[in-house]
């Protein structure tokens, strides 16, 4: 076993499905141009949500060609097992498949006993039309508030394998499964923290010295009838003319945007991707957690971000000085947008001393759990091209969110990326990325 530490951790593969297409090189282009991929929602019926847009990952339909190139046994497994697999699922191994293609990383070549899952997602709701059946037949009785025929007529009419649908651990199990990889296997289930969660978790695996390779990221959405639903009672969507923008960080800002996606990164020992002759993509230097919340369930965003920076700036060996640009949470929404802005001036001070800051969720609103690993590959792909994108909709400053954003195509900065996340519950999460 490795001493903790002591061992390098690279990125070598990405792979990511986003609204602007199942692609890494559709994922820049849509940055470096600019895009609102933020359009009127066809996949669901909006009569009973205050919006009527959201970021669709529209491209991504399922089909076996979106998992990238498989041989056949593999391509016949994951064909056969789509059918227990919801949508958040399907784009999860997806992403993962062609990270994998991506670094090179076919089964047969690494280690299996060292070779590990470490996945990311939101709970997975179940879609309505799974119980229409077994309503129906007992629609009379459930009308009239009697349960009693309900285990004997109405759970026949279930799917027995239902259930095997909507697992949060399904992702990392079905990827571990189709490319037999038997080392650490995890999933983490943390809201908008789960990728930068997950990420941190494989990097601290791997420093173990528990594995060599991790296949990680996460997946996630906010464009689903019952998850849409749950959403717009929970949380600020934006509505209004503001309805089809994401106005991260400006003073007329007036909630977060629905959007769906998910992203992969296969992170492994910088010995073990020499050894194979892999390029390594970037570096993970550090990471960071943390949860703040009071006794009586209000959550302290400020405080936890603050603290899962400096912890991932300890572990990295970094100061506040040495970060190259941020990407920032930058949900919409009123309250966390105002928090994330304090935590970032409590630990860079104020808008002349902080690096540049950019947000993501600007080009296609919250993709839930996927939203963090999405946005590190962007990070990571903007300073290999030395170009950071601008924040999209900005367009009146808020004295309470007084953070360097960056308003329009700029060179990157050198330096690492800080990246960002943290839910309404004050779960922070933090990583500290290089080139």
């Amino acid at each position: 076993m490795a001493e903790v530490g002591k061992r390098r951790v690279v990125v070598t593969g990405y792979g990511c499905i986003t609204p602007f297409g199942n692609t890494i090189e559709a994922l820049w282009d849509g940055l470096a141009a600019a895009q609102n991929a933020v359009a009127p929602l066809k996949s669901l019926p909006t009569d009973a949500l205050p919006t009527s847009y959201g970021a669709e990952a529209s491209a991504f339909t399922g089909g076996i060609e979106e998992f990238g190139p498989l041989d056949k046994n593999q391509q016949r497994s994951i064909r056969k097992n789509l059918k227990v697999m919801c949508r958040e699922i399907q784009m999860g191994v997806a992403a993962a498949q062609v990270a994998l293609y991506h670094a090179g990383l076919a089964i047969g070549k690494f280690d299996a006993e060292r070779t590990g899952v470490v996945y990311g997602s939101d709970y997975m709701m179940t879609l309505p039309e799974e119980y229409a059946a077994a309503v129906k037949k007992c629609e009379a009785d459930l009308e009239a508030r009697k349960f009693d025929t309900w285990a004997s007529q109405g759970m026949p009419e279930i799917n027995p394998l239902w259930l095997l649908k909507y697992l949060p651990n399904m992702p990392a199990s079905h990827i571990a499964i189709f490319n037999d990889m038997r080392g650490p296997n995890n999933s983490l289930t943390l809201r908008e923290a789960s990728s930068n969660a997950a990420i941190g978790e494989s990097f601290m695996t791997i420093l173990r010295g528990h594995a060599d390779v991790i296949v990680t990221g996460a997946t996630g959405t906010r464009v689903h009838e019952m998850r849409s639903v749950h959403t717009v009672l929970q949380e600020q969507i934006a509505t209004g003319e503001s309805a089809g923008l994401c106005r991260p960080f400006d003073k007329n800002r007036n909630g977060m945007v629905l959007g769906e996606g998910a992203g992969s990164m296969i992170l492994e020992t910088l010995e073990h991707a020499e050894a194979r002759g892999a390029k390594p993509l970037a570096e993970i230097l550090g990471q960071g957690m943390s949860t703040v919340i009071a006794r009586n369930g209000e959550s302290n965003r400020r405080q936890a971000l603050v603290n899962a920076i400096r912890f991932a700036l300890e572990e990295a060996q970094l100061s506040a000085a040495d970060i190259g640009h941020i990407n920032a949470h930058g949900l919409a929404t009123t309250d966390s947008d105002k928090e994330e802005a304090a935590a970032i001036v409590d630990v860079f001070g104020d808008i002349e001393k902080q690096p540049p800051v950019v947000a993501v969720k600007s080009y296609f609103g919250n993709l839930g759990a996927a939203g963090g690993v999405v946005e590190l590959i962007a990070s990571l792909i903007a300073m290999q091209k030395k170009q950071l994108f601008p924040v999209l909709n900005y367009e009146t400053p808020d004295p309470s969110c007084p953070v360097n954003l960056v308003r329009e195509t700029m060179p990157a900065p050198s330096g690492p990326v800080l990246n960002l996340n943290v839910t309404p519950q004050g779960q922070a999460a933090v990583v500290i990325a290089t080139i």
